[in-house]
């Protein structure tokens, strides 16, 4: 039986692509998923590439909320959007 891919998976985000992307706006796993509205584990399943052996695409909704986020877009509702409150980085 072949293997099936995911849907449009000429456009998806790769984990790579992702994991790029929160590193290089700085942030953290906890703080990338607070910033998408999503859990940590979902964040760690689409930086992994899988989840339980299983492929993770990166849905359309959070390719779109990334580019939303990287242009320093916070929120949108429906007709304004509101800029991104980024905070200062935690000393580790």
């Amino acid at each position: 039986m072949a293997e099936s891919k995911p849907k449009n998976s000429g456009s998806a985000m790769t984990p790579q692509q992702f994991r790029h992307w929160r590193r290089k706006l700085g942030l953290k796993q906890k703080d990338a998923a607070e910033q998408l509205g999503l859990k940590k584990r979902m964040i760690q399943y689409y930086e992994k590439g899988n989840r339980d052996g299983r492929p993770v695409e990166i849905p359309k909704s959070v390719r779109l909320a990334c580019y939303a986020l990287t242009e320093g877009v916070g929120d949108f509702d429906g007709q304004t959007t509101m800029p991104l409150a980024l905070e200062s980085p935690d000393k580790e």
